[in-house]
């Protein structure tokens, strides 16, 4: 895991930790509803259609989140939206607790997004301000493990607890009101203005050079997420998409994640990292689409392995060229754009549903894997030219 070697006074640690706590308790409310789907399908007798818009929901309420929640706190500071925005989260979760139903699970959904929307870009921008590019990729690391935890723990509360549907739920929204009050106590006092140095590189390069270079890997970052969990699980023989193999996979592909941004930073990488994830990308989706309407465990793992690396790359480099190009004082609202990208994969389970009886489960994904090599030539082409401040 990356060093925090620029954060030398022992309070910006324990406010940096404080604030990677929060991260990841936000990723486990916003992801640990994939591996309920599954339990949601048997005992509710819910439609995939109808979970894939539940789950896909959540990205609509993320849109002002992110992009309102990333600029409000490069006015007021970071505190004033982060943690607000992750007792939103744990709100909604505590709704999708006590409602099963179609609404409850819209509006639930639709909740933790907003709250996940707050709290993602406002926070990765605070934990840059404290502990510069170190910070940033720290953030990337942990939003990661809870997108991974989260699914594998209440995937398996799922199976073993006596209330499938009350007890994930009930856990999630306990480790975000823990992580809220620890922040809380170790913060400095909220107040207007910014809530910590920014450090390392602040002056950055401008708007426009930080959207070409980060949106583009960006599109594919939660894309490569969403088909390992959502689109293929239900593909593979009877009786082998349940809950806890929902989870084993969110972990596999998630823990791959955490895996490679944690190599391309102890390897310094560079920006060519975001060609090779954007080329895992392209094989991931095109393996998915060569095995079609039947997939097998094994397949599934490579593709776990493949989108995996796609979407820890495409995060880590979208990330740091936020952290490196954009201006200091528009850091949050940058973060919230790049984030805004990022989650239109979870319109991408919904799409391929829709288009499988005209098109079968082929052809979209092939298109998928096409883009995604259009975008590794894209970076390439970047590349070459030279990325402007790393």
């Amino acid at each position: 895991m990356a060093t925090m070697t620029h954060v030398r006074d022992p309070r910006e640690t324990r406010h940096l930790g404080a604030v990677l706590a929060v991260l990841l308790a936000t990723g486990w409310a916003a992801n640990h509803f994939a591996a309920i789907v599954p339990v949601l399908a048997e005992r509710e007798g819910h439609s995939t259609a109808l979970l894939d818009g539940v789950y896909g929901i959540y990205a609509l309420g993320l849109l002002p989140g992110l992009i309102g929640g990333g600029a409000l706190s490069d006015r007021l500071g970071r505190a004033w939206v982060v943690l607000p925005g992750a007792l939103l989260a744990a709100a909604g979760t505590l709704v999708l607790l006590a409602q099963h139903d179609a609404a409850g699970l819209l509006v639930g959904r639709f909740v933790v997004g907003l709250g996940a929307g707050l709290t993602f870009g406002a926070g990765t921008a605070w934990a840059a301000d404290i502990g510069g590019r170190s910070g940033t990729v720290l953030a990337g690391v942990f939003l990661t493990s809870g997108f991974a935890v989260g699914p594998f723990v209440s995937g398996g509360l799922a199976v073993v607890a006596p209330a499938p549907l009350t007890v994930p739920f009930a856990a999630s929204a306990v480790l975000s009101l823990v992580a809220v009050g620890w922040a809380y106590a170790v913060a400095p006092s909220p107040a207007p203005g910014p809530l910590a140095r920014p450090v390392g590189l602040t002056g950055g390069t401008g708007p426009g050079p930080a959207l070409a270079w980060s949106l583009p890997v960006g599109v594919l970052v939660f894309a490569s997420v969403t088909v390992p969990l959502l689109t293929l699980p239900p593909r593979l023989p009877a009786g082998g998409g349940g809950p806890v193999l929902v989870g084993s996979a969110a972990l596999l592909v998630l823990g791959v994640g955490v895996a490679v941004q944690t190599l391309a930073r102890a390897r310094a990488f560079g920006p060519r990292a975001g060609i090779v994830g954007a080329l895992s990308a392209a094989v991931g989706f095109g393996t998915a689409a060569a095995v079609g309407e039947q997939v097998s465990l094994l397949v599934l793992a490579v593709v776990c392995l493949a989108l995996g690396s796609a979407y820890g790359l495409c995060l880590r480099e979208g990330l740091l060229d936020v952290e490196t190009l954009a201006p200091a004082e528009r850091r949050g609202l940058m973060t919230g754009v790049f984030y805004v990208v990022t989650y239109l994969g979870f319109g991408l389970p919904l799409l391929l549903t829709t288009l499988d009886p005209l098109l079968g489960a082929r052809a979209p994904l092939l298109v998928v894997a096409a883009l995604a090599a259009a975008v590794a030539t894209l970076r390439w082409v970047q590349v070459r030219r030279g990325h402007p401040a790393r």
